[in-house]
């Protein structure tokens, strides 16, 4: 990836494409529907397995007992050592599912 400054130094990089993938997060204490942004070319555990501390969720559900929404959200960081698992949507089967 390349850094390109200008005179006032501030940098700009390349933009990365990703595909929103809608998927089910299971934390140790709640479920999380939402689109985790995967990178072109790259597989959902890719993303799952990155370095770094959180991952992002957009148009996040938060779901607790009983499968009620506590909370709803367009963005969400979630600490990927709180995963318990997580799937892609469309590879379990539920492409008609509401997420």
């Amino acid at each position: 990836m390349s850094i390109e400054y200008d005179e006032k130094g501030k940098y700009y990089t390349e933009v990365v494409a990703k595909q929103p993938t809608p998927a089910v997060i299971q934390t140790a204490t709640h479920l999380v529907r939402g689109f985790v942004h995967v990178r072109q070319g790259e597989r959902f555990k890719d993303e799952i397995e990155r370095d770094e501390r959180f991952i992002a969720i957009t148009q996040a559900t938060i779901h607790g007992a009983g499968d009620q929404i506590l909370f709803s959200a367009p963005f969400v960081a979630i600490q990927r050592a709180q995963i318990v698992w997580a799937m892609p949507v469309e590879e379990a089967g539920l492409e008609d599912a509401n997420i």
